[in-house]
């Protein structure tokens, strides 16, 4: 399952992140990197971007480079 999947309010474990050159340094700077837990805090309006949780801080994510990072549900406690 890839990030863009994953529905409001469920967190999950980051696996791997693809894409080529830079899109893949640029998305593993800013803290997604496998084994990281993520949570979806809110989706825009029209669908694009998503408000992400990790690491302690709020990041904002566009569909196409959430495509691009693969991740497994982790279970609610």
């Amino acid at each position: 399952m890839t990030l863009d999947k994953l529905a409001v309010g469920k967190k999950g474990k980051i696996l791997a992140v693809s894409g080529e050159g830079a899109l893949r340094r640029h998305l593993l700077d800013m803290g997604l990197t496998p084994r990281t837990e993520v949570l979806v805090r809110k989706v825009a309006p029209m669908g694009d971007p998503i408000e992400l949780r990790l690491r302690g801080y709020e990041l904002t994510l566009r569909l196409e480079d959430a495509r691009n990072i693969e991740i497994q549900e982790v279970p609610e406690e």
